[in-house]
């Protein structure tokens, strides 16, 4: 292509051609000049002659070098451009669809050792790279990667190829949607450095709660009781001490701790020992101390972090003591909760609660009361006792179960026997969402997840709520409670209804199948009084056989059928155990309620000797349930947890979505084994 072909166009065309406009205005003041004078026309029209042929004659010969000049410019910027490009100190490279290297400037190829033409994939190229890392539908993909000790922050880009191509004359583009990956390594190792190193230094605010300070007193002679005090403080400080903290005591049973996040990894690294080393002071009290650990960390400020802090002692109060947990504004951590919560000999708590329920009660025309899903015989003992607290005080009450088993059949069809002038005694889950409004009381019993709930739809319907529980908390709860009681140390949500009522009016009057019902309650989750029974559930016992509860009757209703008694025999004898001290079995056969058959089959497995744990699945409404039990030496609660479940010590349950049993047998092993390798069990 020859150089009077070249154009100039633009605004450069606009600056050279200047003169030629001021030649076209002289030409015009010409004119003006003839109708003036003519002779003076003439003068001004030679000169403005001279000048437009000057111009020209300068623009047509100076136009060549012009071009020439701005061609040479453009070579070497280009070329500027290019060694640039080329010796740029972050590594660039273009790669092709597939990831192949296109092209790389001299950084990239040091960085990853390699040569622009080598045809090396990034994938050959990058170790652990993989071709889904490539931005396949965006157009964009950023990434954190680490290569030979460094970090880097790996960002993609799509150059298409029609965009490159568009408007040359010798490329085409036959695929439109073709293109090139401009890929980038930014070296982010030193700020990840420092970024961790604040992350580090930043504070963690914690608090630290002696479980049962006033207990352990009680047994060691009066004269000891300062030393065990100080044996106590001496522990705690030297342990924190250890690990940088800062420690103030608050009062005689409560800690205030401020730590660095590096010793926190420490703390968390070696799972709070310092648990297990307050239950070896020992100076003649007989009830071992518990601690309570609650931290809050990564918050944007220290008072949100010691919000934080209190959230998770109370998260560790309400799970029974003796456990660390850690919140962050993503999750909750726990540790340790290895030994039986201790049961408060005191019923102060119990009389408040009692009185603060009456207060919310008393408030309201209407009130529902619903346990968890599959209601139980402990659930509906358990709503059977807050029904009777409603109705001694003249208001209206509705117990929710949307399906009734056969386990609490018995028991439902004896309970609406006596109050047969009664409507809507029962409702389902349709018709208690009609009735529910803002000035209804929503009473939740025996559970404290608003999923495992009844009917979830109620929380959010009702204003009021009142939690009474005594399950251990876990990170899902119901968080809108204008009234929450929860105490896992105690053996029954029945038991602490059984307390309640006792307090709550002098007027309460129990129908004996009430009692019978309530009583029921408290024999099944205490498997007849063998397991986690203390001196209250006794009481609690002895005030419902006082309003007329009779064992005999209870038994009667408590019993099984035939195909019931033939199922349980049947998970039985599907169980193996596993590493000689885990008893795992499965009931597939038919049944109205296998979740029911699974539990009685669990407590029947640890009358093997040598069990310390059972784990009994069953499949309900294609679900998997686990119920799990142990004597005392295995918190099966945790294990649960990790299956996304809960309970207490030795009494627990998960429920598994979108799987059969031998996957939920093998998440369950898998879990097992990885809790005895942190020694969490």
């Amino acid at each position: 292509m020859g150089k009077s072909k070249i154009r100039l166009t633009g605004q450069v065309r606009s600056y050279v051609q200047w003169p030629l406009r001021i030649s076209l205005l002289m030409v015009i003041m010409v004119i003006a000049l003839f109708f003036i004078d003519t002779k003076a026309g003439i003068v001004a029209a030679g000169f403005a002659i001279v000048c437009i042929g000057f111009s020209m004659y300068l623009y047509m010969k100076n136009k060549g070098v012009v071009i020439n000049d701005f061609i040479n410019f453009a070579t070497g910027y280009g070329q500027i451009q290019k060694q640039l490009l080329r010796e740029l100190e972050l590594p660039y490279a273009l790669l092709d669809e597939g990831g192949k290297l296109v092209w790389a400037n001299e950084a990239f190829e040091n960085t990853l050792h390699t040569k622009s033409n080598s045809q090396k994939t990034i994938m050959s190229l990058l170790t652990g790279f993989n071709k889904g890392m490539l931005p396949a539908v965006e157009s964009e993909n950023e990434l954190m990667f680490s290569f030979e000790d460094k970090e880097y922050r790996i960002s993609m880009k799509k150059l298409f190829i029609d965009d490159i191509v568009n408007d040359a004359d010798m490329l085409e583009n036959s695929d439109k949607n073709s293109f090139l990956i401009a890929f980038f390594m930014f070296d982010e190792t030193k700020v990840n450095v420092l970024q961790r190193k604040i992350e580090e230094q930043q504070l963690a605010c914690g608090l630290i709660y002696i479980d049962n300070y006033d207990e352990a007193l009680e047994s060691v002679e009066e004269v000891r009781r300062s030393l065990l005090g100080a044996l106590v403080d001496r522990r705690i400080n030297k342990y924190l001490a250890a690990h940088e903290a800062l420690l103030k005591k608050m009062e005689k049973d409560k800690y205030l701790v401020l730590i660095k996040n590096s010793s926190l990894k420490k703390l968390i690294e070696d799972r709070f020992n310092l648990l297990e080393d307050v239950k070896t002071v020992n100076i003649g009290n007989e009830m071992k101390l518990t601690l309570s650990i609650g931290f809050g960390v990564g918050a944007e400020s220290y008072v949100e972090n010691y919000d934080y802090a209190r959230n998770a002692i109370d998260l560790a109060l309400g799970r029974g003591g003796d456990q660390a947990v850690i919140k962050t504004p993503e999750s909750v951590s726990y540790y340790g909760g290895k030994t039986r919560s201790t049961e408060k000999n005191t019923r102060v708590k119990a009389r408040v609660k009692a009185h603060a329920l009456k207060e919310i009660l008393e408030s309201t025309d209407r009130i529902m009361v619903m346990g968890h899903r599959i209601t139980d015989i402990d659930a509906f003992g358990a709503a059977v006792g807050i029904f009777r607290a409603a109705k001694t005080l003249g208001k209206s009450a509705h117990i929710v179960v949307n399906d009734i088993s056969t386990s609490i059949r018995p028991m439902v069809d004896a309970f609406l026997s006596q109050e047969e002038g009664e409507q809507e005694l029962i409702i389902n889950n349709l018709r208690a969402v009609e009735m529910a409004d803002d000035n209804t009381v929503l009473v939740v019993v025996d559970v404290n997840r608003p999923s495992y709930t009844e009917c979830s739809e109620l929380l959010s319907l009702c204003k009021t709520i009142v939690v009474i529980d005594h399950h251990r908390q876990g990170s899902e709860i119901i968080e809108n409670a204008t009234l929450s009681y929860v105490e896992p140390f105690a053996s029954s949500a029945s038991e602490m209804v059984a307390e309640i009522l006792q307090y709550i009016s002098d007027t309460v009057k129990l129908k004996p199948v009430e009692a019978d019902c309530i009583y029921a309650g408290i024999t099944m989750d205490t498997n007849n009084f063998l397991a986690k029974t203390g001196v209250r559930t006794f009481e609690a016992a002895a005030y419902l056989r006082r309003n007329g509860a009779d064992v005999t009757r209870v038994r009667k209703m408590s019993r099984d059928t035939l195909n019931d008694y033939i199922a349980r025999s049947e998970a039985v004898s599907h169980v193996s155990v596993y590493k000689k001290m885990y008893a795992i079995s499965y009931y597939d056969g038919p049944s109205e309620n296998p979740t029911v058959v699974a539990a009685q089959a669990a407590n029947e497995l640890l009358n093997i000797n040598g069990i310390r744990a059972s784990f009994v699945l069953s499949e309900y409404q294609n679900r998997i349930y686990i119920s799990a039990r142990s004597i005392d030496d295995v918190n099966v609660q945790l294990i649960m947890e990790r299956l996304g479940g809960g309970g207490h010590m030795t009494i627990a349950g998960a429920q598994l979505d979108g799987i059969g049993f031998e996957e939920a047998e093998k998440r369950l092993t898998d879990t097992i084994d990885q809790m005895e390798k942190e020694g969490a069990i």
